[in-house]
């Protein structure tokens, strides 16, 4: 797996800051791809595999809202609730104190073999310096128009991200900041599977 290192806010030792690991090159899978995989990999019948989750969305819906935990082998589902005020009683908490926070997750022991069994190790990529050009906003726009012009009058996440070299991840935050504010730059639409950002 190749990765980057980038900043976090939080200093070391020696005064320097702190940098943290992230999978470099990784892009969102979607549920129709991830079904489009399986049919191809793993002898499933198209959407099975989407019919399979939506069935379990449902059975697991229904059974966190009984109040039930759900043991599967990738993790444990339990619902998670919170109050609205403070409560230093436990006696005097009422019933429409209580409301429904999410669903807390426990990755299982099985996730972890899933995924231990396909790494084959980790590889630092260090050659682009994505805080380096995330700090240059005149080239990035220009890099920008550019990509625009050069494929049509629109330009999507993964096609910014070849212009810049960016990762997904900061080519997208950086194109939605642009759709933002009191006058933004982008506007940003659905097409299909994905977002287009076209110039205003």
């Amino acid at each position: 797996m190749a990765f980057e290192m980038l900043p976090t806010p939080a200093k070391g030792k020696d005064g320097k800051t702190l940098y943290y690991p992230r999978p470099l090159g990784g892009k969102k899978i979607s549920m129709k791809e991830l079904d489009a995989y399986c049919a191809r990999n793993y002898g499933l019948r198209p959407f099975e595999l989407t019919r399979a989750f939506e069935a379990f969305m449902m059975a697991t819906g229904y059974l966190i809202a009984e109040g039930h935990r759900i043991e599967t082998p990738i993790g444990s589902f339990a619902p998670r609730l919170r109050v609205e005020r403070e409560i230093t009683d436990p006696d005097d908490v009422e019933n429409r104190d209580v409301h429904f926070d999410g669903v807390e997750y426990n990755s299982g022991k099985l996730w972890h073999e899933a995924v231990g069994k396909w790494l084959q190790g980790f590889h630092h990529k260090p050659g682009t310096n994505v805080q380096e050009i995330m700090a240059d906003r005149e080239r990035l726009e220009a890099k920008l128009h550019d990509c625009i012009n050069k494929h049509d009058g629109y330009v999507t996440v993964r096609l910014f991200k070849g212009c810049t070299g960016l990762t997904y991840y900061s080519a997208k935050k950086l194109l939605d900041q642009w759709t933002e504010g009191e006058r933004p730059k982008l506007l940003k639409t659905k097409r299909g599977q994905e977002y287009i950002y076209t110039e205003i």
